[in-house]
């Protein structure tokens, strides 16, 4: 089970996807306002992602939805998983 701290501040959060370019990431798709502060996280040449079968379907769709900008707020996300424990 997730144990959440009791005081926890995330802001509004969106996913981007850029290349390294020249040394400097280049994001893809609408450009982030100058002096946003991002975190990146890389992939490594040879990782693979691998889940069974029959999840693939649910993961699909998740994806699908993420492009149509169906998503949710990090603070309703976390509203709910403390709601869980």
């Amino acid at each position: 089970m997730l144990a959440l701290a009791s005081k926890c501040s995330i802001g509004c959060m969106r996913i981007a996807t850029g290349t390294v370019i020249g040394g400097k990431v280049v994001v893809q798709g609408e450009a982030l306002p100058e002096g946003t502060v991002v975190t990146i996280v890389a992939r490594e040449s040879a990782e693979r992602f691998v889940i069974p079968p029959e999840l693939e379907p649910e993961l699909q769709a998740s994806l699908a939805e993420a492009e149509r900008g169906e998503t949710i707020s990090a603070d309703l996300l976390l509203s709910r998983l403390r709601r869980r424990t």
